[in-house]
């Protein structure tokens, strides 16, 4: 059985990020890891309505009873895991962010905010998505150096020593997209106000 503390933790950033917007009712997936173990939220399950039920524990590195129930993404999750830092991973559907995707290989903020805390944000493309050995490689090298990355036309996947801090970065390129939309839809010039914006692309 979880952990009651990490259970309450697990439903409130899941009731955060579907009253957010930041994804579907059933869509996207979070994890924890614990020594050599992942605690990770059950396929299908919702994450408005999180039950303790809902969360598999399973080995970082082979095969176990786990694995049937868990995420379809575990093999991302554990790429990541293998490859960064991160005790926390977090992966939804933010709308705004799926759009810019489509037509951009960077999101790069425009704003103060999101200028300060992730400067630029890569989107990657893979061609199986959905749990494939190809997207685990994909997203795990490029969050080497991000502590968040797209992936085009699919979703986000965010790391942190915490869920709360995974939840911050997805909660921010979202307001980050919908800032960049907002003033795209106005059709006005960008007046730059920053110092050395150019080296952004170059982060």
């Amino acid at each position: 059985m979880i952990d009651e503390r990490l259970f309450e933790e697990f439903r409130t950033i899941g009731r955060d990020i579907l009253v957010t917007g930041l994804t579907s009712s059933h869509g996207g997936n979070m994890s924890v890891r614990v020594g050599d173990k992942i605690i990770i939220k059950r396929r299908g399950a919702q994450l408005g309505q999180l039950k303790p039920t809902d969360f598999v524990e399973t080995s970082l590195y082979g095969r176990d009873s786990g694995i049937a129930r868990a995420s379809t993404e575990l093999i991302v999750h554990r790429a990541i895991y293998h490859n960064t830092s991160a005790l926390a991973v977090i992966h939804s559907h933010p709308r705004t962010a799926i759009a810019l995707s489509l037509s951009r290989d960077e999101i790069i903020p425009i704003d103060v905010e999101g200028s300060y805390l992730l400067r630029k944000i890569p989107v990657v493309s893979v061609e199986f998505a959905s749990g494939s050995t190809q997207m685990a490689d994909t997203v795990s090298a490029a969050l080497k150096q991000y502590k968040i990355i797209m992936q085009r036309g699919h979703g986000c996947f965010s790391t942190g020593q915490t869920l709360e801090e995974a939840y911050h970065w997805i909660s921010t390129l979202e307001e980050i997209s919908d800032i960049i939309l907002e003033h795209k839809l106005l059709g006005e010039p960008l007046i730059e106000y920053r110092k050395h914006s150019e080296s952004y692309k170059k982060w």
